[in-house]
């Protein structure tokens, strides 16, 4: 099937190394950018601070609204795009997972929880008092990308993994030690089951399925994702494959039957209800409105 654009860091690399990339946002827009004005994924980790102007992101069809101290985390493979203000600053920078985790053999992206699961938010919004010294991280490493120096790389994965700190800190809230026991295992149980659904969604769209896969009782299963989620385990199922009904949906060449059959449902006018009962509009619809 027909699918949106996958751009790859190697669209923005100079040099022929790194599984890196930083620039300023004014830069970034006018070279690669301002050419794209559709949804698009990228294949690598994509982390932006926007400093002044104003603007939307939409993310996986969710809008965040831009302001001064928005940062936006995005993994490999969501769907983004958005609409600046002409007044916007800021500073971007993209790296593959290898990058990150060849430095720091213990860590995992996955530790930080804008990227260990979809279902969290990829936006922070950074309050006044933290704002200059986020700022200074982000402007540290855009400007040691630029200078090439000894060992720079060394230091730029520094500053990243600094950064990464301090925005988990900012991004979580104070919990009790039991409540971080209780949530480290459901997390990992989440953390599963996405996984699960991830590879299987096209064939596999029963919560039963997916907790006989797990070793658990869908009773059970369904009360994590509750208890972390505040949503059920079909909920998950459905937000998924709604997802890339979406993003087949933006491109014209997939066809409403085209995009059923391949999503698993042999019948056009149940996928048409389907999706109008978790979007609130046709498949149509939604494809018009990004035409």
């Amino acid at each position: 099937m027909n699918n949106f654009p996958v751009l790859s860091i190697n669209l923005f690399l100079e040099l022929d190394n790194t599984d890196f990339y930083s620039n300023n946002i004014v830069s970034h827009c006018t070279k690669f950018h301002n050419s794209i004005t559709i949804p698009h994924k990228h294949d690598s980790y994509l982390i932006v601070l926007f400093t002044e102007g104003s603007g939307i992101h939409e993310i996986d069809f969710t809008t965040h609204e831009i302001k001064k101290g928005t940062v936006f985390l995005l993994n490999p493979g969501q769907t983004h795009h958005w609409e600046l203000s002409d007044d916007i600053e800021g500073y971007i920078f993209v790296h593959t997972n290898s990058f990150y985790e060849l430095y720091f053999s213990k860590n995992r992206m996955s530790q930080y929880p804008f990227f260990f699961s979809r279902q969290n938010s990829p936006c922070i919004n950074i309050k006044l008092d933290n704002f200059d010294y986020i700022e200074t991280l982000f402007r540290s490493i855009n400007n040691e990308y630029d200078a090439i120096q000894i060992m720079s790389y060394q230091k730029i994965i520094n500053l990243i993994d600094i950064l990464y700190i301090d925005l988990y800190r900012l991004y979580i809230q104070p919990i009790s030690d039991e409540k971080i026991k209780t949530n480290d295992i459901y997390l990992l149980k989440i953390k599963e089951l996405e996984h699960l659904i991830e590879t299987n969604y096209l064939d596999i769209k029963s919560p039963l399925a997916y907790s006989k896969l797990m070793n658990i009782s869908t009773k059970h299963l369904n009360r994590i994702v509750k208890s972390l989620l505040n949503k059920t385990t079909q909920d998950l199922i459905n937000e998924r494959v709604i997802l890339e009904a979406k993003r087949m949906l933006i491109n014209p060449e997939n066809s409403v039957s085209k995009i059923s059959f391949y999503l698993g449902y042999d019948d056009d006018s149940y996928f048409s209800r389907f999706f109008k009962k978790n979007c609130s509009e046709t498949p149509r619809e939604f494809s018009n409105r990004y035409k």
